[in-house]
């Protein structure tokens, strides 16, 4: 195995793109959890921010199918080019994010450092997050970044009329860095996804996308998914995996916007992530959707602060 990047630390704050308040919160929950346990974990590792377009929770929403779509716009752009310049200089980016609207500027700037490469996603979440402006029962941006990073609008499940406006900036954010799609649906794996609309499921199942559900991952083991996950993207330059923290199960924590049953617990979550990242095209890795003001007592931040100190630990001894 090739020797891992050093790690470099990435906080986006923004959570224009939820539908319940407070992931912006995440980062900084995060952080109190590392001084709750004594940690010196954010003096020793130094993280970049992402400016944030917060300040437009208190304006016009906008779109209704696209809520807040200029300031994901704006979020895309400075995401992508902080991720990008990130790998540019030779680093392992992890990201530390509010709402998972987000994981569509880090694609971008994956695809931006590496043009020319296949970018493969590990999406381990409950939720598909495939739904386009034409389709979204809610108009929260969280719903949509797996589809901006395919290029896909589902107007075979379209449902909603957009206005000009709203096509145009859809279109501005489908081509950030100038490449579009990003990825291709036979680069998408997800885990323990287990709740999607019906849009979400015909392109699912049109596309015959590879899913580990719950179920399947407790009964064949973390080592065997994960080999089967490598093996499934061997096609792929690159790796990026994306954690979302509802995909844990709600007995854990309610630290999230969007909790949803039958989910996996801790010790899989961890497991699953550090064994990946051995893999030396795994080259970014988010956590997402932590949110203190759901939670007791901030367990949900401190379960991914524990996963995030292994994380590091392990790659710091693959160097």
């Amino acid at each position: 195995m090739a020797k891992q990047k050093s790690v470099k630390l990435i906080e986006v704050k923004s959570e224009v793109g939820a539908g319940t308040r407070g992931a912006s919160l995440g980062v900084d929950a995060i952080k109190i959890a590392a001084l709750d346990f004594r940690s010196t974990f954010f003096k020793k590792y130094r993280a970049m921010t992402i400016p944030d377009d917060n300040a437009a929770l208190y304006g016009e929403v906008g779109s209704r199918y696209a809520r807040r779509i200029k300031s994901i716009l704006k979020m895309y752009e400075r995401i992508s080019a902080g991720v990008r310049d990130a790998l540019k200089d030779g680093k392992f980016p992890i990201i530390l994010a509010g709402d998972h609207s987000n994981a569509a500027g880090t694609i971008a700037g994956i695809k931006m450092a590496y043009p020319d490469s296949s970018i493969g996603v590990i999406w381990i979440d409950a939720h598909a997050d495939l739904h386009t402006p034409y389709t979204t029962p809610s108009g929260n941006m969280h719903g949509m970044p797996l589809a901006v990073s395919l290029g896909e609008d589902n107007i075979e499940n379209k449902v909603n009329t957009l206005d000009y406006e709203t096509i145009e900036i859809w279109e501005m954010l489908k081509n950030v860095g100038g490449i579009s799609p990003k990825i291709e649906y036979r680069d998408l794996m997800f885990i323990a996804l287990r709740d999607f609309e019906e849009q979400e499921a015909y392109l699912l199942k049109k596309n015959k996308v590879k899913i580990v559900t719950t179920t399947e991952f407790k009964k064949t083991g973390v080592t065997k998914i994960c080999r089967e996950a490598i093996r499934y993207l061997s096609h792929c330059d690159k790796i990026y995996i994306s954690f979302d923290v509802d995909a844990l199960d709600p007995s854990i924590s309610r630290g999230t916007g969007t909790p949803v049953k039958g989910g996996i617990n801790e010790r899989e979550a961890a497991d699953i992530i550090l064994d990946l990242i051995q893999n030396e095209r795994v080259c970014c890795l988010e956590f997402t959707e932590v949110n203190p003001t759901l939670d007791s007592e901030n367990v949900m931040a401190e379960t991914v602060f524990e996963i995030l100190q292994k994380v590091v630990r392990q790659i710091e001894l693959n160097q």
